[in-house]
């Protein structure tokens, strides 16, 4: 893999995908709750390691994970069972430290320290081993069973790296077991080992403290005489006041306290509290003395010289264990001399997004005609027979001109959609998208965000939900509240079916383009839009953009289509309930006082367009039929397309037609824009208001990105009425 670093931000990259070799499972919810009597096993490893992969390896889980990070910030867990044995095994995000940085850190930290599972498996990439010991050090100073997987043992024979198994396992004071994740190689020996470590003592799971039936040397770092003698101090002074209850992990607070951990300073300082010690020596008082101290003698801030004595320790270690064999340059290295170089980099990732939607076009094409076929002949078949039967004739025309007309319209644009997302899989399941968050970094720096950042906007591609939720591995506050307004701009794929039916009825010759104007527009708006946050929203704390570039691999077929029908069965989870429901509720409203119909401006929904409509009209959409549509994409941006659908009383062969009538291409393309940019739908807003914990902030992006929407599609329709477009 390649490093890349930049003084900005530290994203957490996954990537791993459903493999072979798969133990025994029972897959249960996140939300399952630990049971006393069954022992956990925890996996951790820094993002790019195939922490994640071990997982699915050992579970067969279906879980998503993308080269980017947010994806596991949630902990996934599964049921394994070894003879009549079983244990839970708890999947924690990729992380490249245990600090209070980042949520995903903290979520990670806190299960090791508060939930004490029975054993840790540390997933390590042996092609950096180096790097990667920096977590393991941590992890041994936590004082939990640690099993260390060396994963991708097989990338580092093909880079002729010899490591002594047997010299790292004595080191490190833990077993160490080579495994191949992605081909199930080692997992058995690996799941047998955890499985005993874990079952040693299985009653002490209901004393919530680690197994002491096996003594284990605690493993101890020798951070130098000035250093330690503090860190004494505060061990001294933990055990006095009784702020942490077990003495073996007195030292690990003291280092951590050290370090100025805010979040473990928190929790100390509240234990202090319920300490029926009473002492007039402050923990404030102890370790600004401790700081000043340290400072006086080394000249150096105590976290500096933690962390460096922990990356020097496993320098050592990796020289030690590694015998390097005839150098082999990378082909990732190679490759990426063209796809990251400064002149070329930019033009071929716009290549790449195009040639993106230019084969989700071509190849979607064919099936989208065969579902409008499809739906047609069910309607003509439903009509036919209920007719015959005698039903009456308003629940047929519910029937067909509703429910299947406008379920019709939506699903019809399923096969873009899908394409869209097999093309994603690909790209990330090869590296590229890790390349492309590299690649905005310095976008990212000119509107006062960082590479990080980008990240969600990525996922937001998918669902602006996702990227939301992704934000949440961003270490500064601000910078999170920034990606969290700006991301509703990002066009997500609901919006796809709107772009494909106006593109197709109006552009069909260019529609490629269009499409990839609208996309590009969101980033660019995004962007501003950061720009502009940022100059209102005061920055917190600088931070480091630490970005690691999987290889670059021959995308497995069997997880890119996994990868796609995780994505892609939402949306058809959303056809068949909110969508479907929203659908009847527009046809009972477009029919409805009895006597009118679907076209029908007098019909209630109608009443209710015809009010809205003159908003619209500087914008050259300034039809009831447009409003009704506005209105409900805020429920479900797809419902957009089965509303006009039910309205226009068409079937997807004949709204093409009422589009054609009822649009010109100028006011399509104002119409893209708004729906492009307009408030967000329900889930989002939701997601907003769950991710801030504000309502001021969710009032303001839901204000600012209908305020923008309708500016820019007035901007777009008028300026293009005066060139001569209209």
């Amino acid at each position: 893999m390649n490093f890349y670093a930049h003084k900005l931000g530290s994203p957490n990259l996954g990537e791993e995908s459903p493999v072979k070799g798969r133990m025994v499972v029972n897959a249960i919810a996140d939300t399952t709750p630990m049971q006393a009597n069954i022992p956990v096993i925890a996996i951790a490893g820094n993002p790019n390691s195939g922490k994640t992969a071990l997982f699915n390896a050992i579970t067969g889980s279906r879980q998503h994970v993308g080269n980017w990070p947010g994806v596991t910030v949630e902990k996934k867990e599964g049921l394994i069972r070894q003879g009549d044995q079983q244990a839970l095994l708890v999947d924690l995000p990729g992380t490249y430290a245990f600090s209070s940085r980042a949520l995903d850190e903290t979520i990670a930290r806190d299960f090791i320290v508060n939930q004490h599972p029975d054993v840790v498996i540390n997933v390590v990439d042996s092609t950096h081993l180096e790097r990667n010991l920096y977590l393991t050090l941590q992890l041994l100073e936590m004082d939990v069973p640690v099993i260390v997987a060396l994963n991708m043992f097989d990338e580092a024979e093909s880079l002729n790296l010899q490591i002594d198994i047997q010299q790292l396992s004595r080191l490190l004071g833990t077993e160490v077991i080579p495994t191949v994740a992605i081909q199930g190689k080692g997992i058995e020996q690996l799941v047998r080992s955890a499985m005993n470590t874990a079952l040693t003592d299985p009653d002490h799971r209901n004393q919530g403290i680690p197994s002491t039936s096996e003594e284990r040397v605690p493993y101890k770092l020798d951070y130098g005489t000035a250093i330690e003698a503090e860190i004494t101090l505060l061990e001294e002074y933990l055990a006095k006041t009784s702020a942490v209850n077990q003495e073996r992990y007195w030292r690990w607070h003291a280092i951590k306290l050290l370090e100025m951990d805010a979040g473990m300073r928190a929790q100390v300082e509240s234990q202090l509290d319920k300490s029926r010690t009473v002492t007039t020596d402050t923990l404030e008082t102890r370790l600004a003395a401790a700081q000043a101290r340290i400072r006086t003698t080394l000249e150096y801030e105590p976290i500096d010289l933690i962390t460096e004595k922990r990356y020097d320790q496993a320098a050592k270690i990796a020289q030690a264990v590694i015998r390097a064999g005839d150098a082999t340059v990378s082909s990732s290295y190679e490759i990426d001399k063209i796809m990251l170089h400064p002149w070329l980099a930019y033009p071929i990732f716009l290549g790449v997004i195009w040639m993106m939607f230019r084969f989700t076009f071509t190849l979607s094409q064919p099936l989208a005609d065969w579902f409008v076929t499809l739906f047609e002949a069910l309607g003509t078949i439903v009509r036919t027979v209920l007719t015959g039967h005698g039903v009456p004739q308003m629940l047929v025309d519910f029937l067909v001109e509703g429910i299947i007309a406008g379920l019709g319209a939506v699903l019809e644009f399923a096969p873009p959609i899908f394409l869209l997302f097999f093309v994603i899989s690909i790209l990330e399941d090869i590296g590229y998208m890790a390349r492309a968050a590299l690649l905005s970094d310095r976008l990212m720096q000119a509107v006062g965000l960082h590479g990080r950042a980008f990240v969600p906007m990525i996922l937001g591609f998918g669902c602006n939900v996702t990227g939301i939720l992704a934000t949440r591995s961003l270490d500064s506050p601000r910078d999170r509240l920034i990606s969290i307004l700006v991301n509703p701009l990002i066009s997500c794929a609901g919006r796809l079916p709107i772009y494909v039916l106006f593109a197709t009825a109006f552009f069909k010759g260019k529609r490629t383009l269009v499409v990839f104007s609208l996309y590009i527009l969101g980033v660019l708006l995004a962007a501003l839009a950061a720009k502009v946050l940022s100059l209102f929203i005061e920055p917190d704390t600088s931070s480091t953009f630490v970005l690691e570039l999987p290889p670059y691999r021959v995308p497995r077929l069997s997880a890119v289509l996994t990868h796609t029908w995780e994505r892609g069965k939402e949306f058809l989870h959303k056809a068949g309930t909110v969508i479907l429901l929203a659908v009847a509720l527009v046809w009972f409203l477009a029919n409805m006082p009895p006597g009118t119909g679907p076209g029908s401006p007098d019909s209630f929904i109608g009443r209710i367009g015809t009010a809205i409509a003159p908003v619209l009209r500087p914008a050259g959409f300034g039809t009831w039929e447009a409003a009704v549509a506005l209105m409900f994409g805020v429920v479900a941006k797809e419902l957009i397309i089965g509303t006009l659908g039910v309205l226009y009383g068409a079937s997807d062969a004949t709204l093409l037609q009422a589009i054609q009538q009822a649009w010109s291409p100028l006011s399509a393309y104002a119409f893209m824009v708004m729906t492009l940019v307009y408030i967000p739908c329900v889930a989002t807003i939701a997601s907003i208001r769950r991710e801030t914990d504000s309502w001021k902030w969710t009032a303001v992006a839901v204000a600012y990105t209908l305020v923008l929407g309708w500016i820019l599609a007035v901007v777009v329709y008028q300026v293009g009425m005066l060139i001569g477009l209209g």
